[in-house]
């Protein structure tokens, strides 16, 4: 019988204080302080976690899926729970923590994603929406940017709305199965994102570019230009309006 057993986590945290999801080299990444508290309760030795995507620094996140090999018959699922919770900062919490097949995957095993994007459309920014929202104080139609919305809906090439992570991605076509917009002009809009998968920084360069939109400064047929791939040997066209980190949430990991 193998000595470890397979912990699948859900965690929220609050990005604002860490460099990210992914381990740096600072140890101030959420990955980072969680096998740190880990390595705690698991006796001392290293113990790697993997989770299901990246989230960049100041990006949040409400249900975060994770995994890792943890020592088995050491504790139950409830006991890890609330010493993991015992050792990590406020700003990240485990909310739920089950045992999980050899099969899974906290990356590999997902079928898809949901975030949303927090848009404080006033001309004053709320003090408690600093770091949680993106003020755009201009205008925003929403017949526009529901309209830019019907647009990047389906399967398409999103090439053109990824950032350059150093390393070319062989593969860009992803679905979007829906994007909802909720609220009013002069409000709080909320975007809300569902899809198979995403690209690096696609959901914020989606909602940069749909602002843009809205705020009349490019039209509608600008995104679906974005949405084209382009001839071999020909320049990829890219978008390069990407929203702030901090208006957007990891919402759901779908299985």
């Amino acid at each position: 019988m193998s000595a470890t057993r397979k912990l699948k986590l859900t965690i929220a945290y609050d990005g604002r204080p860490f460099c990210g999801w992914q381990s740096q080299a600072g140890k101030n990444a959420v990955q980072d302080r969680l096998e740190a508290a880990l390595g705690k309760v698991g006796g001392g030795s290293r113990i790697p976690l993997h989770g299901s995507g990246r989230t960049d620094a100041g990006v949040h996140a409400l249900a975060q899926v994770a995994h890792a090999e943890v020592p088995r018959d050491r504790l139950t699922s409830a006991q890890w729970l609330a010493a993991l919770n015992a050792h990590l900062p406020p700003e990240i919490r485990v909310l739920r923590t089950q045992w999980a097949g050899p099969e899974f995957h906290a990356r590999f095993s997902a079928k898809g994603k949901r975030y949303f994007y927090r848009i404080w459309n006033q001309p004053v920014f709320a003090p408690l929406e600093v770091g949680r929202a993106w003020h755009v104080f201009q205008p925003l139609d929403l017949e526009r940017l529901r309209h830019g919305a019907e647009i990047l809906t389906g399967t398409h090439d999103f090439g053109g709305f990824a950032a350059n992570r150093g390393v070319p991605c062989p593969d860009t076509v992803r679905t979007i199965r829906r994007i909802e917009i909720t609220g009013r002009p002069g409000g709080l809009i909320t975007l809300k994102f569902e899809g198979d998968g995403f690209l690096y920084k696609m959901v914020r360069l989606l909602t940069g570019s749909l602002v843009r939109v809205a705020q009349g400064k490019a039209e509608p047929e600008w995104l679906q230009g974005l949405l084209t791939t382009p001839e071999p040997g020909a320049p990829r066209v890219k978008s390069s309006f990407a929203a702030p980190a901090e208006g957007l949430y990891l919402a759901r990991v779908l299985y």
